[in-house]
């Protein structure tokens, strides 16, 4: 199996992208601290004290070296280019001075739609387990606009504890990467992406695994998503995945823990965009783990996922049903035994009493 892309050998992409991010980090933090950039504790975060975002910027910046070194241009390419810059762009304004949620909402959309209909990348139908669901126009460019939005927004939400985000993502990439090696396919736009952002975001987790020295802010997880996203798009449109599905269940935990904060604060008759301190990792930290073997218990789940995932695409079906079943039982008893749905506190209190 040959280990070059586009001339370039996949190793080389990796490191060079990982040495950019991690001299760009220290530049960074001077300025995120010179325009204010900081992320101030409170009640419901966990830090303790004031720390550096725009880590995001860092990321997308090796993330352009890497597209400039060992890419080749195109249309598809110039829209994620673009739409990445969009997103990045107000993720900085909002790591300085927070932005309403709606205004982020709107923002994210015409990225997705700059991606979709200049770029081309849209879903057209999904196959999973032999069902196949198609999507007739203008159908599918609503369904491609509200997977890359929830998938953005999925790891904008989870960015709660250090390394979390970026760690998850680094595992989405390097499994997309092994996928294409597996089947041989290491061409696709979809790779490259995969390796390139491997790499930087690597160079950024060297600075955010606890205990953290920046945050990566919400330029730098909405440009996680964004990208992740549309790389599940470019997967499933070329040969690199089968299905869609596939990518989207490397990235469990994080939809998981969008979609019962959403069912969460519907029964609260609480706003859905409210933050609060019921996520995922807020479960973990509930039960007196730290912060990094809470996130390491969280890399070990994704990973078996990707695991799972990966027999799939080899066709081991029957394997990989058993495997997402079993998964899915597990996080069905985790929700059951934890406050991430329902708040168990009143039980407790009455057995106290």
């Amino acid at each position: 199996m040959s280990l070059d892309i586009n001339g370039h050998n996949l190793f080389l992409i990796i490191i060079v992208t990982f040495i950019t991010a991690v001299i760009l980090m220290p530049i960074i933090k001077k300025v995120a601290l010179h325009v204010n950039a900081m992320d101030y504790p409170n009640e419901r975060k966990v830090h303790k004290k004031p720390m550096p975002r725009l880590g995001g910027v860092g990321i997308f910046l090796a993330f352009l070296v890497g597209y400039m070194l060992f890419a080749n241009g195109s249309v598809r390419m110039l829209s994620i280019l673009i739409a990445s810059f969009v997103i990045v762009l107000m993720g900085i304004f909002d790591d300085i001075s927070p932005i309403k949620a709606r205004y982020k909402l709107i923002v994210q959309i015409i990225a997705a739609c700059i991606t979709t209909f200049y770029g081309n990348i849209v879903l057209n139908n999904i196959s999973f387990f032999g069902l196949n669901l198609t999507f007739v126009e203008p159908i599918n460019y609503i369904v491609t606009i509200i997977v890359i939005v929830a998938i953005t927004n999925a790891m904008n939400l989870i960015d709660g504890l250090d390394g979390l985000a970026s760690g998850i993502s680094c595992i989405y990439f390097a499994t997309i990467a092994v996928i294409a090696g597996i089947l041989n396919n290491l061409d696709g736009l979809d790779v490259i992406l995969s390796l390139v952002m491997l790499g930087s975001t690597l160079g950024f987790l060297a600075y955010n695994f606890p205990p953290a020295t920046i945050f990566m802010g919400d330029s730098g997880s909405q440009f996680l998503g964004f990208i992740i996203a549309v790389i599940s798009l470019l997967g499933f449109k070329g040969t690199t995945i089968t299905s869609l599905v596939v990518p989207l269940l490397i990235l469990a935990i994080p939809i998981f823990d969008v979609i019962l904060a959403i069912i969460r604060r519907l029964l609260k008759g609480e706003k859905i965009m409210k933050a609060d301190k019921e996520h995922f990792h807020h479960q973990f930290l509930k039960m007196k783990f730290s912060q990094r073997k809470t996130i390491l218990i969280i890399y070990a789940i994704n990973i078996i996922f990707a695991a799972v995932s990966i027999f799939y695409v080899l066709g081991d079906n029957q394997i990989a049903i058993v495997m997402y079943i079993a998964l899915m039982i597990m996080l069905l008893f985790f929700v059951l035994k934890t406050d991430i749905l329902f708040d168990h506190s009143h039980k407790k209190n009455k057995k106290l009493k």
